[in-house]
């Protein structure tokens, strides 16, 4: 093997520099060749790549984001091509298996989470050798019992609900602090317990606008003028759907969650005759320098992908189970989701303790 190439797909994470980076200088001490491809499946799609030499590689370790940039519209079995005046869909996996032939990329390293892992799969069956890297803020990924970029993710998230609680204190209100994960409550439940959220809203539990107000009265009766509450985008109130901000007929995941936090404000004022406020933390989730947990968690995971290709183990994942790092075939985790169980012990000492899932 004489030349490697990698690629960040989705939507960036804190970490995924570490991961270019260990791969990187791990092939270059192997005396390997690396080719960035950027802007994930759809630099992949238009050829655009370049090599990474130990220049591009240094001082990465603590950088959020990702120097080879990133694509969540891109599916290289459905691309969106310019020809003349119009754009067209087309089957680009071929041309892609060709192409990276024809450079002499031998494997290429997938970083992403599981939209990104199922074009990874659809590649390998077309025959381009693939090691597979899980990264997602949500930590909804098949298979794996972490991904890099959550650690990140629920620490903001934690820190802004820490903020929020001075201020819902001070002004004796409801404040809803909306999260990211749109199938999955991770981020909404660790920050939430994390913080002393009041109550925790996820998608894996339908809530009762009903109990959540009860929860903000007794509060209020008890002498809690205010109450906290930690709200995952994709929750839904009982017998609802997910609340829509807009549509991206461009994406291959065309859904855009909004609104659940102002709905829940909304009906809390209205229940209770309560002040409530609601706020959208964001992509703010997406940024930042990644915690040492994250580095060194996707350095292991890193390694690991190269120690897999070394190894001529091509099409699998990397995973980490119960602590143990390994891997799994990509077609078994492409466009699968892990959401929180019901009976997950963090939910258990949170009733334990008097937070409210609006159940």
């Amino acid at each position: 093997m004489k030349r490697i190439g990698i690629l960040t797909a989705g939507g960036d994470c804190p970490g995924l520099n570490a991961v270019i980076r260990v791969v990187g200088k791990a092939a270059h001490q192997g005396g390997l060749e690396v080719v960035g491809v950027e802007d994930g499946y759809l630099g992949l799609c238009e050829g655009r790549m370049r090599v990474l030499g130990p220049e591009d590689l240094s001082g990465i370790l603590t950088r959020g984001g990702t120097i080879l940039g990133s694509n969540n519209k891109t599916d290289p079995a459905a691309c969106r091509v310019r020809e003349g005046d119009r754009v067209v869909v087309k089957d680009l996996r071929d041309e892609i298996v060709a192409r990276c032939r024809d450079m002499g990329i031998e494997v290429m390293v997938v970083i992403g989470g599981d939209g990104t892992m199922a074009g990874a799969a659809s590649l390998c069956q077309r025959g381009l050798p693939i090691v597979g890297v899980p990264k997602t803020i949500d930590n909804d990924l098949w298979s794996t019992d972490i991904t890099f970029g959550h650690d990140t993710a629920v620490t903001t998230a934690a820190e802004a609900l820490d903020k929020v609680h001075d201020t819902a204190s001070a002004h004796h209100r409801v404040l809803v602090v909306e999260l990211m994960g749109r199938h999955a409550g991770w981020i909404a439940l660790s920050a939430g317990v994390a913080s002393g959220a009041d109550v925790i809203l996820i998608p894996e539990i339908p809530f009762r606008m009903e109990a959540v107000a009860e929860k903000c009265l007794q509060r209020n009766a008890h002498g809690k003028r205010f109450t906290v509450i930690s709200v995952g985008e994709g929750a839904i109130p009982v017998g609802g759907q997910e609340f829509v901000d807009r549509v991206d007929p461009d994406s291959p995941d065309p859904i855009r969650l909004g609104g659940v936090g102002r709905f829940v404000a909304q009906e809390v004022e209205r229940l209770t005759g309560l002040e409530a406020r609601s706020i959208v933390l964001g992509h703010v989730q997406r940024g930042g320098t990644p915690t040492p947990r994250d580095r060194m968690l996707a350095t292991e995971f890193g390694h690991h992908a190269f120690e897999l290709l070394q190894a001529g183990q091509w099409n699998r994942l990397v995973v980490q189970r119960e602590g143990r790092t390994g891997s799994v075939p990509i077609e078994e985790v492409a466009g699968k989701v892990r959401t929180v169980p019901v009976d997950h012990p963090l939910i258990r000492a949170a009733r334990g303790i008097g937070t409210s899932f609006g159940d």
